[in-house]
């Protein structure tokens, strides 16, 4: 084989190696859109895939030619530069995807500072809540994160209290006990939560994480769901709620250090709280724990 045809086939190879790594990428961005911030409609879903069998079929196109094909360096070079160009353009959609969940995120936040501007006690306390959530997230086992995607709990942790927009400001800021009455009225949160988010289609997932992380695993929580019927994530948010319930200041109660929080949420494993999640929980690091505060929360 003269040098020419050795520098013809060693660029289809090259060629046929960068598109596997396309189809490796471009699936695992398939993957990574299945979240509350980039899942799409239907037709975009036969769109996404039918790209990717077409990727396929161009990968067994590169692997033809080089065992049964002719090519000239023209051939050659057509190959090895469409490679070259879907990689630049499966890199862009990455970039442009990242862009567009950072700023969803963003736009989120300042939401959600608005809902915490109008109780003083809430100040901080949903991102608090979205940090430790995270958190405790990385240190689960494999196992447990299969069907939880992460972006879509990440959206469901910060947006967990959303529905307390819909509560009268004089119920969110009494400085006394609430009455019974004015209880039932805080005890709905969730679900005007849901009622603010349902009309986005792609958030259908996470509502019930949204609806029942005030459910309890004997099944006395606000809506009286029993226990092994609490989503997973669900389960995961009150854990991060009730830390940061305990260790962040509020206008009727001093916060209490961490190594109190612990012993409290140990005390009501099993009943209030899922205790698996808590035993994981106790294993995170307290520094791991304090990275967590935002700047503007007092603990």
């Amino acid at each position: 084989m003269d040098p020419l045809q050795i520098v013809i086939y060693i660029m289809i190879l090259s060629g046929a190696v960068i598109m596997v790594t396309n189809i490796v990428r471009y699936a695992r961005f398939l993957k990574s859109t299945k979240d509350v911030l980039s899942s799409g409609v239907h037709q975009d879903k036969v769109w996404e895939y039918l790209a990717l069998l077409l990727l396929i079929f161009f990968l067994i196109g590169y692997v033809f030619v080089a065992l049964f094909g002719k090519p000239d360096m023209m051939m050659a070079g057509i190959l090895f530069g469409g490679s070259i160009f879907v990689m630049i353009i499966v890199t862009l959609i990455f970039r442009l995807v990242h862009t567009v969940k950072e700023n969803c995120l963003s736009i989120a936040e300042t939401l959600i500072s608005v809902v915490d501007a109008r109780d003083p006690n809430l100040k901080g306390h949903s991102r608090y809540v979205r940090n430790v959530t995270m958190l405790l997230f990385d240190y689960l086992p494999a196992s447990k994160k299969e069907g939880i995607n992460r972006i879509s709990l990440e959206f469901a942790s910060l947006m967990h209290d959303v529905g307390k927009l819909g509560i009268p400001e004089e119920i969110l800021n009494k400085p006394a006990k609430l009455t019974d009455e004015e209880w039932e009225i805080m005890r709905n949160h969730p679900r005007l939560g849901v009622d603010i988010l349902r009309p986005l289609a792609s958030f259908k997932e996470i509502l019930p994480w949204i609806e029942y992380h005030h459910e309890t695993i004997t099944g006395d929580g606000y809506y009286a769901l029993p226990g092994d019927q609490i989503p997973y994530s669900a389960k995961i948010i009150a854990v991060a709620d009730t830390y940061s319930a305990i260790t962040m200041r509020r206008s009727y109660k001093p916060p209490r250090a961490h190594e109190e929080a612990i012993e409290i949420m140990k005390e009501v494993a099993g009943s209030q709280l899922d205790a698996e999640l808590v035993e994981i929980f106790c294993t995170i690091p307290k520094i791991e724990l304090r990275a967590c505060v935002p700047t503007n929360v007092e603990v």
